[in-house]
């Protein structure tokens, strides 16, 4: 749009320059055709004569007129040498159309560029109503007036003209504010693009500094599931393995010890398939064949015949096939949870409850043994333990909750609460 504009004022700068030339030269030849107009050689003489004056007029206004000021927009901006040359040509014009009226062509000029020439919208005014009454003269057969008809006939002339060069005016005024309000509209779009450029480029910036930090925030999490996972898995592993050598070294008969060194090797044979798992990020071992309520019930009733303590699982509510990290999470936990128990509850009962409610399931373990302060633990860890902070961070991270319960000297109680999220088909 800019380049069309561009256009369209060289285009009207090349009709200010020659075409007051071309229409001087149009109107004498068609003042020299009619040659019963200007009877007398008085009237050729005179008119030569005005031709040639409007000439060096026009040469002069050339050379004045390349040292005018230009708008922003490049359009000529009005000036006094202007105004004088306006006036001049006018007065050059009315003299030629009194001589012959087909020199009104030349004075048309006046319609196209007051407004470059003159300034204030007043004055403009003034020039193209002067500017019909050369227009109207010839209009109504030339001048001088004669007859009361051609003065009413000249009056009703001028009188349109003027009408017409009003309605052409406010249409100008119209379309020229349009310009100026589609220029405005245009400037504020290219504010605005430019405003959605840098928000773009900052939010690139930004989402470059997302992924990094979810990248990061990915390793970091992944770190904390491994250190969960062997937690968990190997050094509870770990953990049996010790407990039963133990018991081994200090057996009466070799019978006893040979069951405790089977019980040894099938928990170092678990640990190894838990490891291996857990790198690869696989469901737990207990849930490659069975689901959560069958895999619970056998690592509830493995863990009380290693550690001699009466443990119980019961499931209430309609059961359903979880997601696999729904059931790897509430098995992790409840094994977590049960070593816990071994380690430091002294417990001689255990309870391990799987409920289907609803859209959440709940998993529910619960000793007698000696109880703790949490507070207390966890002012003195200031975490409160791995094991808890590592059954908490578990169910957080699909959206669960975990509670602890306990007190000195009455046992304690553990839940877990997280979406019931179904096995995918």
């Amino acid at each position: 749009m800019a380049v069309a504009g561009t256009q369209i004022e060289r285009r009207w700068d090349q009709f200010h320059t020659w075409g007051p030339y071309g229409l001087l030269g149009f109107s004498t030849l068609l003042s020299a055709v009619a040659t019963d107009l200007m009877a007398s050689p008085a009237e050729w003489y005179a008119a030569g004569a005005l031709v040639a004056l409007a000439i060096l007029l026009q040469l002069w206004w050339g050379r004045a007129r390349r040292r005018t000021a230009r708008s922003i927009t490049g359009r000529r901006l009005p000036s006094r040498a202007g105004t004088v040359y306006y006036v001049l040509r006018w007065a050059i014009a009315f003299a030629l159309t009194w001589v012959n009226p087909f020199f009104a062509f030349y004075a048309v000029t006046g319609y196209f560029d007051s407004d470059e020439l003159i300034s204030g919208r007043r004055r403009q005014r003034f020039g193209l109503f002067v500017t019909t009454v050369i227009v109207a003269g010839s209009q109504v057969g030339g001048m001088p007036l004669r007859s009361p008809q051609q003065w009413a006939v000249f009056a009703g002339l001028l009188v349109a003209n003027n009408a017409l060069l009003m309605v052409i005016a406010h249409l100008t005024d119209q379309e020229e504010e349009r310009s100026r309000a589609r220029a405005a509209t245009i400037v504020e779009l290219e504010r605005t693009n430019a405003a959605l450029q840098q928000a773009l480029d900052e939010n690139a910036a930004l989402h470059a500094q997302l992924l990094i930090q979810a990248r990061e925030a990915g390793v970091a999490d992944e770190r904390r599931r491994l250190a969960a996972e062997i937690h968990d898995t190997i050094a509870q592993g770990l953990t049996g393995i010790i407990a039963q050598l133990q018991v081994v070294a200090n057996a009466p008969a070799l019978d006893i010890a040979r069951i405790h060194l089977d019980r040894a090797a099938d928990l170092a044979r678990h640990s190894l398939g838990e490891a291996r798992r857990s790198v690869q990020n696989l469901a737990p071992v207990a849930l490659e064949n069975d689901g959560l309520p069958e895999a619970l019930k056998n690592t509830v009733a493995e863990w009380g015949e290693r550690t001699g303590v009466r443990a119980e699982f019961t499931v209430a509510g309609p059961t359903e096939q979880l997601h696999d990290e729904v059931s790897a999470t509430l098995l992790r936990i409840a094994q977590e949870a049960l070593s816990n128990t071994a380690r430091h509850a002294r417990a001689t009962r255990a309870g391990v409850t799987l409920t289907f409610l609803g859209d959440e399931v709940i998993l529910d373990i619960r000793d007698d043994g000696r109880g703790f302060d949490p507070l207390a633990v966890r002012e003195r860890t200031g975490t409160g333990g791995f094991g808890l902070d590592g059954m908490r961070a578990r169910a957080e991270r699909i959206a669960g909750n975990l509670t602890v319960e306990s007190e000195p000297g009455q046992g304690t109680a553990l839940s877990a609460r997280v979406p019931l999220v179904r096995h995918d088909p």
